[in-house]
């Protein structure tokens, strides 16, 4: 199954290309596209000195766009979030955001660029659902 992602400082990339996926950046300058096939989507969360999710969300716009785009949100079969748990509510708000609006549940969660331990259980949980297989959510 193939990861779409979106990265501004870069951690998310690093950890998309840790893994043996086939993946595709969604870009702020160009979000719409289509996705034509399968996909999960690995999303950050950012804040800035003062925590806030409206200054977060204005930055992930292009994801929202993205999704909001064509069928996109109908071959979306996770959610992925990552962060930094310093940010307390912050932490994967991006994804839950997602989640919430498009009602697509989120799959998995880590922090900054992952461990190991984190691209194997997202390269497990592509595959699960390339498969057709049940996963648990995370909670």
């Amino acid at each position: 199954m193939k990861l779409i992602y979106f990265s501004i400082t870069g951690q998310t990339r690093r950890f998309v290309n840790k893994t043996n996926l086939e993946h595709e950046e969604i870009l702020p300058n160009d979000p719409e596209f289509e996705a034509n096939e399968d996909f999960l989507i690995i999303v950050p969360s950012y804040a800035d000195e003062t925590p806030g999710a409206e200054k977060s969300m204005d930055i992930m716009d292009p994801v929202f766009e993205f999704m909001s785009y064509a069928n996109n949100a109908h071959y979306c079969k996770g959610i992925v979030g990552t962060g930094n748990r310093n940010f307390a509510s912050l932490y994967i708000f991006t994804a839950k955001e997602l989640s919430a609006q498009f009602q697509i549940p989120i799959v998995y969660d880590f922090e900054f660029n992952g461990t190991p331990s984190d691209v194997a259980a997202v390269e497990d949980i592509a595959a699960r659902l390339e498969s057709g297989a049940n996963i648990s959510l995370k909670s």
